[in-house]
Order: C-alpha cells, then structure tokens, then sequence
C-alpha cells in the first residue's frame, strides 16, 4: 500500500496505518525529518494514549499506556549492534503482544521471526510525504 499525504493529513493517514497493518510491531524506516516521529505520535494518540509522545533517541524506548495495550516506542539510531539490543531485553518487548514501534529498525529486522509491518516514509514534491506500507507475514 502506498499513500501520498501532506503533513496535515497524518491523523487520516495514521488510521489507514492501523486498518492495513496486520502486526502490532511495526518498524519506520526513513531519512532523519521525513516524519516518523510525527506519524507515530498520531498513532499513539489513536490507540488511546494521553501521554506525552516524544522520539526515545538517547533512552532508546518510551512507553505510552494505551486502551487496551502498552505501547513501546524505539529509537535504534544509536545503536551498534545485535549485542546491544539485546543487552537491554528487545526480545521481551517484540514478544510482548503489545504494540512495538521501531525507528530505524535495520539491526532488529533479520531478529524478527515473527511476522512485522514496515513504513518506508519519504518526502516527495512540495513537502508532502510518500509511505509505503508492507505486511511481511
């Protein structure tokens, strides 16, 4: 599924996120600014969330409480290697059955057994945004 939008419209895009996405973990892929960030804000909200969302760069996860799920947030851009996630336990979170989002997920995908989604968000012209969304089963 591919979806052109403008910032604007990132609560409608954030919807078709959840109704197309067939796992609770999803990883967003994307050049720093291109609005990863801003889209899973949104996310969090729509699962029911009313805590304060914000990029965990330096503490590599945040957790928001959702309706019915926990939400984990990460941010793997400074981290090095397989060793280091699972230093801090990444396999509790991705088994968790709660929602798992992931910012630069490239050293945690080929640990990913189970099934996952992927956003690939890039900026096309006049600022709007181009996500392609794939459910890898």
């Amino acid at each position: 599924m591919t979806i052109q939008y403008n910032i604007e419209q990132v609560e409608t895009v954030a919807k078709q996120v959840l109704e197309a996405a067939t796992s609770k973990i999803i990883l967003f892929e994307g050049d720093m600014g291109v609005g990863k960030t801003t889209l899973i804000k949104t996310l969090v909200g729509l699962l029911g969330s009313e805590d304060l969302v914000s990029s965990p760069t330096f503490s590599l996860v945040n957790e928001y409480k959702g309706i019915n799920d926990n939400i984990f947030h990460f941010d793997l851009y400074r981290v090095n290697d397989e060793e280091e996630l699972y230093n801090f336990g990444i396999e509790t979170y991705i088994y968790s059955d709660d929602f798992v989002f992931v910012e630069w997920p490239n050293l945690l995908k080929p640990l990913l057994q189970d099934q996952f989604t992927t956003i690939n968000i890039k900026l096309s012209e006049n600022s709007a945004r181009e996500l392609t969304l794939t459910n890898n089963d």
